[in-house]
């Protein structure tokens, strides 16, 4: 880093963050992947905290700018693999804070979007455990835009859901209103729902979504590996069947996705070993 740089970074140790004190557990949002995604009271808390539990999602690069005193305890969950249970992640938070740590819980993307910070910090209170919650920025808005996709844009859209593909079965979620979901946005933005896809695509066809709507998945999403296809809601199932398509991958439908030819930044811009 050159001219100004480092001296511009050195001035965070005079920021004037909040403490972080022994006993304290603080849900923390690691952004979506790039490790400069990470806010800068995340990134306070990394170098404060003396326990790191930390999400699959989690960039090895942010872990490095850990305290390196502090234990970094693996929690990560992902589809079909041998995970911990949430229960149990709760109550380890609990136990590191009532031993006088700081603990930090560092999640990908935001906490409270479909990342069970609520669940967590429901434990937390009940425990009496004093905690705060760290926004992050979230795959569905960060992730697409490194891919050219703004969730919403004046010209197509004044509204977006944001839709988890999988309840806590792993199934395809019960409890949606499919029907009002179609037709409710332009734009559907749905998380770890590449599984599913198919199944999904055809309970928003039948409930009445146009078959041609723009349909895209960003996956490794701000990694130097992300990769973006590009299909239609008529032709996800086929696609889904066809090949293994990458994950973990955030899907857009709808018309945003052709801001692309004009907005693709990224691709040119990623280096290896880029923070952001």
């Amino acid at each position: 880093m050159s001219g100004s740089g480092p001296a511009h970074f050195a001035r965070l140790d005079a920021a004037g963050f909040p403490a972080f004190e022994p006993g304290h557990v603080w849900l923390v949002g690691a952004g979506p992947g790039a490790p400069g995604l990470i806010t800068l009271l995340g990134y306070h808390a990394l170098g404060q905290a003396d326990a790191i539990v930390y999400d699959a999602l989690v960039a090895q690069g942010l872990l490095d700018m850990a305290n390196p005193e502090a234990e970094l305890i693996y929690a990560g969950k992902r589809g079909g693999k041998p995970s911990p249970r949430q229960a149990d992640i709760s109550l380890r938070l609990v136990e590191l804070a009532r031993s006088g740590r700081r603990v930090l819980r560092l999640k990908g993307g935001d906490p409270f979007m479909f990342g069970r910070g609520g669940e967590e910090a429901g434990t937390l209170a009940k425990a009496g455990i004093p905690f705060r919650i760290v926004p992050g920025v979230t795959a569905g808005i960060g992730g697409l835009a490194y891919a050219g996709i703004p969730a919403t844009h004046r010209d197509t859209n004044h509204a977006v859901i944001f839709l988890t593909g999988h309840d806590d079965t792993g199934d395809v979620p019960q409890g949606v209103d499919w029907a009002a979901i179609a037709n409710a946005a332009p734009v559907i933005v749905m998380y770890m729902a590449v599984k599913h896809l198919a199944s999904i695509a055809a309970k928003l066809l039948a409930a009445g979504r146009d078959p041609q709507d723009r349909l895209a998945i960003v996956a490794r999403a701000t990694g130097p590996d992300q990769t973006v296809i590009e299909t239609t809601l008529g032709e996800a199932g086929g696609l889904v069947q066809a090949q293994e398509l990458p994950t973990p991958a955030i899907v857009v439908l709808g018309p945003v996705s052709k801001y692309r030819e004009q907005l693709d930044w990224y691709l040119g811009a990623r280096r290896e070993n880029d923070f952001g």
